[in-house]
């Protein structure tokens, strides 16, 4: 029986439960689980995303979690390239890109290279962007209050 190599990505910022079920759920699907960490610039560039937790500190933080094996910095927006870099067999995804344009290209590119894409379910209730918007609605309030004291 061959090793199947598991790895699943994201940003991995403001960590949250559903962070954590796709690590768990990957783990429990293979012998071997690499997570890989988009870094801060791929976020800005692919995303448009200030991240709040910088690439280093996010890598830590998964690379302290008992399920992972290794962290993988990515540094390209091509999943190819991580592949080159990891050497992975499968490839473990929310589910919200199930049937995208995004999950179909993937999937066609990682059958050519032998890698199965596994979806699992997506965390609905709870995502980096929710709570990205929380805190900026907190801090927003936060500015507004300063601001109305100083005029008093």
């Amino acid at each position: 029986m061959s090793l199947r190599i598991g790895y699943a990505a994201g940003a991995f910022d403001l960590f949250h439960i559903g962070h954590l079920n796709i690590l768990r759920h990957a783990k429990e699907n293979c012998d071997v689980l690499v997570a890989g960490v988009v870094s801060d610039e791929m976020l800005r560039q692919v995303k448009g995303i200030q991240p709040i937790v910088p690439t280093d500190e996010r890598a830590e933080i998964v690379r302290s979690i008992a399920f992972v094996d290794r962290v993988h910095v990515e540094t390209t927006p091509d999943k190819i390239d991580a592949w080159n870099s990891v050497g992975f067999t499968h490839f473990f995804k929310g589910d919200d890109w199930r049937g995208t344009e995004k999950g179909l290209r993937l999937e066609r590119e990682f059958a050519q290279v032998g890698v199965e894409v596994v979806y699992f379910p997506y965390t609905a209730h709870t995502s980096s962007t929710h709570l990205r918007r929380a805190l900026d609605q907190v801090l927003q309030a936060a500015d507004e209050h300063e601001k109305a004291i100083a005029n008093g």
